[in-house]
C-alpha cells in the first residue's frame, strides 16, 4: 500500500491532511523521532509478529520490548518476529514502513499500553520516510485496533510526556 492509499485509507477518520512525508528515513524509531522531532517513547511503533494464521501487530511506544510472558499470557503462543520475506505480504507494507492502517484482515491489529502516557503518539503511514501524529483514542480508531494489551516492558522507566501532558 503506498502513502497515498494510506492517505486515502485515512480520510474518512478525519486525519488524512496530518500525514508527514520527510526527506530524511524515518525507518526506525530514532530516525523517525528525528524527522518528527520527539523523543524515541512517543514513535508508536508497530511490531510484526507471527500469529497460526497471520500475523499479530502490536504497536507500542518507542521505548518499549514485547515481554515474551506477557504476550504469550495474553495470545496463548510464542512471541516471534516475522521474517523480512513475510512483513510485505503479511502486513501489507515493506520493512521500515509497516503501519497499523489498512493492513490485510490477516493482520490483527492490538494497541499496547506503553502508549497511554502521551497524550499523542507518532505511527508511520506505509513508507519509510512517513508519520501521523494521533491521539491515543484516535489511534484505536483509525487502526481498528481489537483492543488495548499490555504486552510490552522496559517502558515504565522511560518517556516522561503523560497523557494530560501536550
Amino acid at each position: 500500500m503506498s502513502i497515498e492509499a494510506v492517505k486515502e485509507y485515512l480520510r474518512p477518520f478525519g486525519v488524512a491532511d496530518r500525514v508527514q512525508e520527510f526527506d530524511v528515513s524515518s525507518a526506525t524509531v530514532e530516525l523517525a523521532a528525528q524527522a518528527v522531532g520527539v523523543e524515541p517513547a512517543r514513535i508508536a511503533k508497530t511490531i510484526s509478529l507471527k500469529a497460526d494464521e497471520g500475523c499479530v501487530l502490536v504497536v507500542a511506544a518507542g521505548d518499549a520490548k514485547i515481554d515474551n510472558s506477557k504476550f504469550k499470557a495474553e495470545f496463548h503462543m510464542k512471541a516471534k518476529m516475522l521474517s523480512a520475506d513475510e512483513v510485505l505480504p503479511l502486513t501489507g507494507y515493506p520493512v521500515g514502513g509497516v503501519c497499523p492502517f489498512g493492513n490485510p484482515d490477516m493482520a490483527k491489529v492490538y494497541c499496547d499500553e506503553s502508549l497511554h502516557r502521551f497524550a499523542t503518539v507518532f505511527p508511520a503511514c506505509g513508507t519509510a520516510n512517513s508519520a501521523i501524529e494521533l491521539s491515543c483514542e484516535e489511534l484505536e480508531r483509525c487502526s481498528h485496533s481489537l483492543k488495548w494489551v499490555d504486552v510490552c516492558k522496559n517502558w515504565e522507566a522511560g518517556g516522561t510526556q503523560h497523557a494530560d501532558a501536550q
